[in-house]
C-alpha cells in the first residue's frame, strides 16, 4: 500500500514528523493556504471550508497526479486495527464488481461496545449511509464527484441523494477505526457522549480468504431482509 501524506497548513514541526519517514511516505503540500471568502454567517465554518478545499486537491494529486484507481482515506486523528488494510483489499473487488456500490468504510456509526457483536468481527454490511472515516473510493467515482465538489461540509454533501444516487456503501460490525480527535473543526462536538466508545476491532479477520459474496445486492436481499423482517418489534 503506497503511502501518500498530505498536509495542509504550513507547520514546520508537522512537515519534519512525516519527512521523518523518508522514502516510506509521499509527502504532498497543499499549496493555497490562503482564507475562503464565505458568507458572513459562515464565518465560524472556515475550517469546513478549508477541509473541503484540501480533500478536492488531496484526491486531485492521487487520482491524476499519482494516476491510482483506488484510495483510502485516513485523516491524521484515527486509529486503525489489525486488519485495516486486509478488509479493504478484501472488499475492493466487490467495488470494482457491484456498481450498486460507490465505497467501502472502516467505520460504523453505531459502532458503541454495547450494541455490536464483537464475537463476529467478519461481519460486513451494506448501508445507504455514508460512514467516511477511514474509506475507499475508485477513481471512477472520484471522476464523478470531482466537477461539482462542494466549497464545505463535503461529508454531509457526500450522504444527499444526488450523490449517492440509490448506490451502498460498505461497513463492518466492528469498527476497524476510532478517532482520538477531540479537538478540530467541530471542537469536539460529539466526541465525550458519542465517539469516543465506538469499538475498535482488536483481533486479525483473514477477510481476504473468506467468501464475501453475500455482499453483492442481489445475494444480500436474501440473507439480510429476512433477518429485519422476522426480528421482533420493538416499542
Amino acid at each position: 500500500f503506497p503511502l501518500i501524506v498530505s498536509q495542509d497548513c504550513g507547520h514546520a514541526e508537522t512537515a519534519r514528523v512525516i519527512a521523518s519517514y523518508g522514502p516510506a511516505v509521499a509527502h504532498i503540500r497543499q499549496p493555497d493556504l490562503s482564507d475562503i471568502p464565505v458568507p458572513p454567517e459562515h464565518r465560524k465554518f472556515q475550517g469546513y471550508y478549508r477541509i473541503a478545499r484540501h480533500y478536492r486537491w488531496a484526491l486531485g494529486q492521487v487520482f491524476r497526479t499519482f494516476r491510482y484507481r483506488a484510495a483510502i482515506v485516513v485523516e491524521d486523528d484515527l486509529e486503525v486495527a489489525p486488519d485495516f488494510f486486509e478488509y479493504f483489499q478484501a472488499v475492493l473487488p466487490l467495488l470494482r464488481g457491484d456498481p450498486s456500490l460507490w465505497c467501502a468504510s472502516a467505520w460504523n456509526d453505531n459502532g458503541k461496545e454495547a450494541l455490536v457483536d464483537a464475537a463476529r468481527a467478519e461481519l460486513l454490511y451494506r448501508t445507504d449511509f455514508f460512514p467516511g472515516l477511514g474509506w475507499l473510493l475508485l477513481a471512477e467515482l472520484w471522476e464523478e464527484l470531482e466537477p461539482k465538489w462542494p466549497p464545505a461540509f463535503w461529508d454531509d454533501w457526500m450522504r444527499q441523494p444526488e450523490q449517492r444516487r440509490g448506490r451502498s456503501c460498505l461497513r463492518p460490525e466492528v469498527s476497524r477505526t476510532v478517532t482520538f480527535g477531540r479537538k478540530g473543526v467541530s471542537h469536539g462536538q460529539f466526541f465525550d457522549q458519542y465517539l469516543k466508545f465506538i469499538k475498535l476491532n482488536e483481533r486479525f479477520v483473514p477477510f481476504t480468504q473468506l467468501d464475501l459474496s453475500y455482499l453483492r445486492k442481489d445475494a444480500y436481499e436474501r440473507f439480510f431482509l429476512p433477518q429485519v423482517y422476522s426480528a421482533p418489534e420493538v416499542q
